[in-house]
C-alpha cells in the first residue's frame, strides 16, 4: 500500500470553485483500487470545520504565520482528511480565495504557504500514527510545500500536478521571511520569478515529477504562447513532466440516475430533460440545437467569441442557456443578450443541480476555449449525449473526437472541434453542428458515440499510481 498525501486548496464535495475541486475529491476513490491510500489535506474553512464534528486535534501551535493553529483528522463524504485548523487564515465570510466584494484576500500568500508548510511538516514527522510515503500537490496553492521539505532537508518525493498554469501564485520578494522561505531558493534557476517569488513555480523546479491534465496541456506548457512565462522551466524538466487526463465521476454523472432530472440512457431520452430547460430558462424554442454553456465567465474560456459568433447560429434556429459566473464585463454582455434576444437565457453564478438539469437538456455543449488543461464540461456533455463544441486545444482536443468526414464515415465522431480560437472558426463549428443536428440519423449516432466513450478516473487513476510506485521504487 503506498500512502499519498493529496495538498489542496478545495475538494468536491466540501468546498468548490472549479475542475480542481473534483479532481482532488474523485482521486482517494479511484487510486484505493489501484492500492494506493491517499489522505487529503485541506485548509480549515468553516464549510469544512462543519463537516467534521468529531476532528481528532493531531497538532497544534501557538503561532503560525500570525496565530494559533492546529491540525485535525477525520472523515467526511467517504474522504479522510486533514484540516489545518487556523482561524486567524481561514475563518472569514467570502470565497477560498476572494472576499465578498470579489477580490484577492490580502493574505493569500500567508494562507496557503501555511498549507504548504503543514504538508511538509506531515511528510517529514507524520501525523498520529500516520506518515506519507509521497506528497501530491495541487497547483500554486499548494507550490511552495517542495521548498519547505528541501529547506527540512527530507528527501521525501512529491508530485506537483498543474491545473492552470495561468495562476502562477506571485507573492512580493519581502515576503520571503516571514513565510519561513529558504533566502537560496529565491533564485532564477529557484523558484524567483521577474523579482518575485512564484508559489508554483517552486513545485515545478523543486516537485521530483510534474503532471498535468492531459497529455496535449502538457506540450503546450512548454511553448510561450501557453506557458505563461514558465515555459523554460517546463522544458528544463523535459522527460518529468507529463500529462494524465482528468474524469469524471461516473457515479455523480450518470444520466440514467440523476436524481436532479428526469433520467434517460440514450439520446431519444432526452426529451423530457430538453423540453424542460426550455421551460424553466424561459426559452423560446427553435427548430435548430439547444446549445448550453456552464463556465467561468473569462476571456480564458472564450465566451467572447461566442457573443459574436452568436447571430449565425440563431439564424439557423438555435437556442443558448449559458450558466456561470465571473468577469463582469462578460456578465452585463450576457445579460444585455438575453434581455434583447428570447433565444437566450443567462444565469449568472453557480447553481450544481441547474448545471446537471442544463447539461441533460442540452443538444449540444459549447465549450470554446483558447486554453483548456483539461476542462470537464465536455466530459459531462459526452455521458449525458450533448454533443460537445470544442477548441482544439488542452485535454478538450484529448477528449473529443471531431466530426470530420472520416471520422463520420468510420462511425467514431463524438462532437466538433474548431482552430483556431476565433469568433470565425467558432461560428463555421456552429454551421457544422446545425447541419449535423438537421440530419437527426447522424446527430444520434453522434451522441450514442459520445454516451459510450471512456471518461472515468480508470486509466487515469492507473497512470497515477504507476507513478506513485515509480517514486516509491526510485526512493
Amino acid at each position: 500500500m503506498i500512502r499519498v498525501l493529496s495538498v489542496a486548496s478545495e475538494c468536491v464535495p466540501l468546498v468548490k470553485t472549479g475542475g480542481l475541486a473534483d479532481v482532488v475529491g474523485a482521486l482517494p476513490a479511484a487510486l484505493a483500487a489501484e492500492g494506493v491510500e491517499m489522505r487529503v489535506l485541506l485548509p480549515g474553512y468553516p464549510s469544512v470545520l462543519a463537516r467534521l464534528p468529531a476532528a481528532e486535534m493531531v497538532w497544534q501551535a501557538d503561532d503560525l504565520f500570525g496565530g494559533p493553529a492546529r491540525l485535525v483528522q477525520g472523515a467526511a463524504s467517504g474522504l479522510s482528511l486533514f484540516v489545518l485548523d487556523a482561524p486567524h487564515l481561514y475563518d472569514r465570510p467570502g470565497g477560498p480565495y476572494l472576499d465578498e466584494a470579489g477580490q484577492d484576500w490580502p493574505d493569500n500568500d500567508a494562507r496557503f504557504a501555511a498549507l504548504s508548510w503543514m504538508a511538509a511538516r506531515i511528510g517529514a514527522e507524520g501525523a498520529g500514527d500516520w506518515r506519507p510515503d509521497i506528497l501530491h500537490c495541487h497547483d500554486w496553492q499548494a507550490g511552495l510545500t517542495p521548498v519547505y521539505l528541501k529547506a527540512r532537508a527530507v528527501d521525501l518525493p512529491s508530485v506537483i500536478t498543474v491545473h492552470n498554469m495561468a495562476f502562477r501564485g506571485l507573492i512580493p520578494a519581502e515576503r520571503l521571511a516571514p513565510l519561513a522561505l529558504p533566502a537560496w531558493a529565491f533564485q532564477p534557476e529557484g523558484m524567483e520569478f521577474y523579482g518575485q517569488i512564484s508559489a508554483l513555480k517552486a513545485g515545478l523546479v523543486y516537485a521530483w515529477k510534474v503532471t498535468t491534465v492531459s497529455p496535449t496541456y502538457a506540450r503546450e506548457l512548454a511553448m510561450p504562447e501557453f506557458g505563461a512565462g514558465l515555459d523554460g522551466v517546463i522544458r528544463a524538466r523535459g522527460a518529468d513532466v507529463s500529462g494524465i487526463l482528468n474524469g469524471i465521476d461516473e457515479v455523480l454523472w450518470n444520466p440514467a440516475t440523476d436524481p436532479h432530472i428526469a433520467p434517460f440512457k440514450e439520446p431519444r431520452g432526452k426529451a423530457k430533460a430538453r423540453a424542460a430547460l426550455i421551460g424553466e430558462m424561459g426559452l423560446s424554442d427553435g427548430d435548430g440545437p439547444l446549445c448550453v454553456v456552464v463556465s467561468r465567465l473569462s476571456e480564458q474560456k472564450g465566451l467572447d467569441l461566442l457573443l459574436a459568433a452568436l447571430p449565425g447560429l440563431i439564424a439557423r434556429g438555435g437556442r443558448v442557456a449559458l450558466l456561470g459566473a465571473g468577469d463582469s464585463g462578460l456578465e452585463a454582455a450576457w445579460h444585455a443578450e438575453a434581455e434583447a434576444n428570447d433565444a437566450v437565457a443567462v444565469r449568472i453564478g453557480y447553481d450544481e443541480a441547474l448545471s446537471h438539469r442544463m447539461i441533460a437538456g442540452g443538444d449540444a455543449i459549447l465549450v470554446p476555449s483558447r486554453f483548456e488543461p483539461c476542462g470537464l464540461t465536455q466530459l459531462y456533455g459526452l455521458r449525458y449525449g450533448t454533443v460537445p463544441v470544442v477548441a482544439r486545444t488542452g485535454g478538450l482536443a484529448d477528449t473529443v473526437i471531431d466530426a470530420n468526414p472520416a471520422a463520420l464515415a468510420a462511425g467514431v465522431a463524438t462532437g466538433i472541434q474548431f482552430a483556431p480560437a476565433t469568433a470565425e472558426a467558432l461560428g463555421a463549428a456552429l454551421d457544422r453542428l446545425c447541419d449535423l443536428y438537421a440530419d437527426r440519423t447522424a446527430f444520434r449516432k453522434l451522441q450514442r458515440n459520445g454516451m459510450r466513450a471512456p471518461v472515468g478516473w480508470g486509466p487515469s487513476a492507473a497512470a497515477y499510481a504507476t507513478l506513485f510506485r515509480e517514486l516509491t521504487t526510485r526512493k
